[in-house]
């Protein structure tokens, strides 16, 4: 149930590699373009998006994942994920939609990395709604502008980093969502583009 992601994403699996003994490195910090955790504001925000024209309304959680909320209410009202796609979607095992990169690759960002991971849950499963970070499998300061929509309740197991931050949840319109899944992938595997186009606009944070 587990997928290889393209470059960033829940599942992203790691080749292994032999023990190095290493100097101790640094605990990785955040650049400048990052934005500010505080604002977050500790609290509850609440929201909508547009895919392809269907509105769904969230909640981000701004008291337990503050940098992942911050990051995302920052970009949104920049209106970076304005005419964003949703550029990957999974339909066995782990049931997601993966938005937010604005070269659709999946290698795409905001031009920073963030971290650390939040608010990640403890049994490594992820609820029907549950919005999430995307990230780089093993790399816990790798999060930028992607994050998924889970439709189904998945197991996404954690790897050396550990889980996934989890910043919100759909409140309302994850029908839509599910529409999207079930018309499948471009491909017709369980694991790719969707066969239609979706598309993010009218994206709101207060």
């Amino acid at each position: 149930g587990q997928f290889l992601y393209f470059s960033v994403g829940p599942g992203h699996q790691v080749p292994s590699q032999e023990t190095v003994a290493e100097e101790p490195s640094a605990t990785p910090t955040n650049s400048d373009l990052v934005p500010d955790p505080a604002i977050a504001e500790g609290r509850t925000w609440t929201g909508a998006l547009n895919l392809n024209d269907q509105q769904i309304s969230y909640e981000l959680y701004g008291d337990l994942a503050p940098q992942a909320t911050a990051n995302f209410v920052s970009l949104a009202k920049d209106g970076y994920f304005e005419g964003v796609t949703c550029h990957r979607l999974t339909t066995a095992g782990i049931y997601v939609l993966q938005c937010g990169d604005p070269t659709g690759t999946g290698t795409g960002g905001p031009g920073y990395n963030f971290g650390p991971i939040e608010n990640a849950p403890l049994d490594d499963m992820y609820g029907e709604g549950v919005l999430a970070m995307a990230r780089v499998g093993g790399d816990g300061y790798s999060m930028g502008s992607q994050f998924f929509i889970v439709y189904g309740d998945s197991q996404i197991l954690s790897d050396a980093a550990g889980g996934y931050t989890v910043f919100g949840k759909i409140t309302s319109g994850l029908d839509s969502v599910k529409e999207i899944a079930a018309a499948g992938t471009a491909d017709g595997s369980s694991d790719g583009a969707p066969i239609n186009s979706i598309s993010l606009s009218g994206i709101s944070v207060e």
